[in-house]
Formats: structure tokens, C-alpha cells, sequence
């Protein structure tokens, strides 16, 4: 196994500017494909959940061409109606993609093949494919009951009007049938049963269909009417620097006393995830923040916290491994969403702090981490396959140990050259 063995780093300073954000980037490949017109899509992300996406696209049919810059494309839209009505579609382990090309494509009228790889298959997906079902899906479960790999067929257009859909398991199955259902050319209310988790990306989802024509009208946060009508490209749309990311530079600034600056993101974005610079604040650390930019700075030291991480709960697990800095017990509430994310979060975040000395105490929702009085140097983490991992236990390396980062390449899934900006701002 490919390992990175990253020394203790005194302090860290600088800016950088931030990889597009993987949620907008595949949702608004998507919009532009199902558009009306064409779309030039500028600073799209450079990894592999995007690839996936635009290799499903293509094979479907969708023309998408490289538009100036490397990041920049032009996407052809097709109307509401894929080009190719059979396709086999493999999407690796990208949610992102996999969920909404699901709702898309069972509402399309073709027959198709989805899947992914193993951890693809252990991710649930019932809850999307009964809600599909009531709108008259057709889909069929090639592997086990509720999980892929999926076969999707034409349906009936005599579904219901009223979908309801679990909002407990993953905000992704809310997005993707917001996103799909106007290409059955009908109105419709889609119920939330239950807790809406990752509420901020819904907001995402609903800022991006607006941009694209469609109006969805939100009625409370548990009911969403979509009206009749059909995607019009805007012409051009920008990518928001990734927010997500952002955590651990901010975090980064924040323990190597900084400041770190991350440009892409900032008061005026509509992603969620800013919301974690308000939470390291509440531990201490410094926060400053433009309309397109966040700053952190700190004393290396930082407070414990307890809270709700319900609406940021990928940024959250760079606050469990901040924690270790922290000067008593930090509690992160309302995470079962972890469980179900590229490997099991909550488990692996609780196994590799124990490594370093931690005392760790992990619920089905929760996880509580109390640093030792020294860490234990030289460890090596575990990341599982899961990108979130090797970044956030790089930031260990800012706490006076080294550490050492088990296949550090799984980064790729969302920021290839993360270790090198790390890298960049320790000078």
C-alpha cells in the first residue's frame, strides 16, 4: 500500500484558490444536459466523481466539449430526452452521480444498467427507488433488496402526484427527485418524511434548478411543489470554489496558527458547508470572511465544543480531528448520515483518533473526543477508501507529531492535489 509520511509542520500561512465544488459541479452537468440550449460551465471540478459524471453523460448521448480553459466546458442540452435510450452506466463510488442519473434516467422512458463499485453496492438506495416507483418507475434491484446495482425500464405515466421520500438516510435522494420529476412534464409535491438531513444542500440543489428556469416552491422544508415546466440553459454558469474542501484549510489556519485564506467561497455562497468557519470560530478560532473569500487563524489551541452537525455533516469530520487540539470534550451530534457515506465515517473516524491516544466515545448519531495529554506519534491512518479520511488526518501533522497517511491517492475522489496545496502553504 501507497503510504504519505507528512512531518510535524510548525505553522502554515497563505492562500490558495479552491477546486470547484463537487455538488454543484455534477448537479449542473446534469441541468445543463436536461436543458434547453446550451450551457458554457466554467471552473467545473477536476476529479474523479466529475468524471464519472461526464462519462455517463457522453455515453448517453450528451455532447460536452472542452470550452477554453481546462475546467471550462460547453455542454450541449437535449432537451429533457437523453440521445441514447440504452446504456450500461458503471459511476465508481460517486453519490453525487449515481443518485440523481437514477431518478433521471427511470423517468426517461429507456431501459438502462447503473452500478458502481462494492461500496457503491453497500450504500442504500431504497428510499430514491420507492419514490420513483410511485411516480411509475420501473426499476428492478440486480443485487441485494434496497441497495445497487439497479435495471431501469420504461414506466407508466399513471404514478401518483403526492411522492413522499425518507429524508433521514441521505439528502441526495431528496435532490434527485426534485431535479428529475419535471421531465415527466407534470406537477408534483414531494413530501419529506422525517428529519430532512444536509438541509444546505437541498438549498443548493433548489439555487441551481432556479438558475436553469425551474422555480420550485418550497412549502415549510417538508413539502416541495414542482411546477409544469422545462430547464432553460442560463448560457453560462460558474462553479463555486468547494466548501467542503475549504474545512481543512481553515482548519489547517486555525491549528498552524495561519492565516489561511481560501478564495472561492464566502458570504455570498450557497453552499452549506461556509457554515464550518462558524463552528471553528465557536472553538476559538479566528474568522474573517469576504464575499468570495474565508480567512482562519488561530493559537494552535482551540475550545471544545458541543453541537449539531446535522446540516454540515462532511465538514464535520474535520472538527473530529480538530478536536484533538481541543482543551476538553468535543461532542458532534446528529452524524448517522456517516454510516452511510463512502465507508462507515463514524467507526473509522472512532478507530483511527484511538490510534492517536484519543478517548473516543462512538453512538449511532454521535461521537465524542477527548485528546490525550500527548498524541502518539508515527501513526499510521487507515483512510478506507474515503477521501474525507486522508484529508482530514493530514491536519494531524499541524499538532507536533508526524503522521503517516495510508493510500493517500484516494484524495482523487474529489481533490487530487490536495496533499501538494497542503504542502504549498507550509512554504
Amino acid at each position: 500500500m501507497e503510504q504519505l509520511h507528512l512531518s510535524p509542520l510548525p505553522s502554515l500561512a497563505g492562500s490558495l484558490t479552491l477546486p470547484g465544488s463537487k455538488s454543484i459541479s455534477n448537479r449542473t452537468l446534469l441541468l445543463a444536459a436536461l436543458a434547453h440550449g446550451n450551457t458554457r460551465v466554467n471552473g467545473l471540478l477536476d476529479a474523479d466523481d466529475i468524471r464519472y459524471m461526464l462519462e455517463a453523460l457522453a455515453t448517453l448521448g450528451v455532447n460536452i466539449q472542452p470550452a477554453g480553459s481546462d475546467r471550462d466546458f460547453l455542454v450541449e442540452g437535449t432537451g429533457g430526452r437523453f440521445p441514447v435510450a440504452e446504456a450500461a452506466l458503471f459511476l465508481g463510488n460517486a453519490g453525487t452521480a449515481f443518485r440523481p442519473l437514477t431518478a433521471a434516467l427511470a423517468l426517461s422512458g429507456g431501459h438502462y444498467t447503473l452500478e458502481g463499485v462494492a461500496r457503491m453496492h453497500e450504500r442504500p438506495i431504497g428510499d430514491l427507488v420507492d419514490a420513483l416507483r410511485l411516480a411509475g418507475a420501473t426499476i428492478r434491484y440486480l443485487g441485494n433488496e434496497g441497495y445497487p446495482p439497479l435495471a431501469i425500464a420504461p414506466g407508466s405515466d399513471s404514478g401518483e402526484r403526492e411522492i413522499s421520500v425518507r429524508g433521514t438516510v441521505s439528502s441526495q435522494f431528496l435532490t434527485a427527485l426534485l431535479m428529475a420529476l419535471p421531465l415527466t412534464g407534470r406537477e408534483y409535491t414531494v413530501v419529506v418524511e422525517g428529519e430532512l438531513i444536509s438541509r444546505p444542500y437541498i438549498d443548493i440543489t433548489l439555487n441551481l434548478m432556479k438558475r436553469f428556469g425551474l422555480v420550485v416552491e418550497d412549502l415549510g422544508g417538508q413539502r416541495f411543489r414542482i411546477p409544469v415546466g422545462h430547464y432553460r440553459s442560463p448560457e453560462v454558469i460558474q462553479v463555486e470554489g468547494d466548501a467542503s474542501s475549504a474545512s481543512y484549510f481553515l482548519a489547517a489556519g486555525a491549528l498552524g496558527k495561519g492565516p489561511v485564506r481560501v478564495n472561492g467561497v464566502g458570504r455570498n455562497s450557497i453552499q452549506g458547508d461556509v457554515k464550518f468557519a462558524e463552528a471553528l470560530a465557536l472553538m476559538g478560532a479566528d474568522i474573517r470572511m469576504g464575499d468570495d473569500w474565508i480567512e482562519a487563524s488561530g493559537t494552535g489551541r482551540l475550545n471544545p465544543i458541543d453541537a449539531d452537525m446535522n446540516a454540515i455533516p462532511d465538514a464535520a469530520m474535520t472538527l473530529a480531528v480538530a478536536a484533538l487540539a481541543a482543551s476538553g470534550t468535543t461532542t458532534l451530534r446528529n452524524i448517522a448520515s456517516w454510516r452511510v457515506k463512502e465507508t462507515d465515517r463514524l467507526a473509522a473516524m472512532a478507530t483511527e483518533l484511538r490510534k492517536l491516544g484519543a478517548t473516543v466515545e462512538e453512538g449511532g448519531d454521535f461521537i465524542s473526543i477527548t485528546p490525550p495529554e500527548a498524541l502518539t506519534p508515527g501513526v499510521a491512518i487507515d483512510t478506507y477508501d474515503d477521501h474525507r479520511m486522508a484529508m482530514c488526518f493530514s491536519l494531524v501533522s499541524l499538532l507536533g507529531v508526524p503522521v503517516t497517511i495510508n493510500d493517500p491517492k484516494c484524495v482523487a475522489k474529489t481533490f487530487p492535489d490536495y496533499f501538494e496545496a497542503l504542502a504549498g502553504l507550509a512554504g
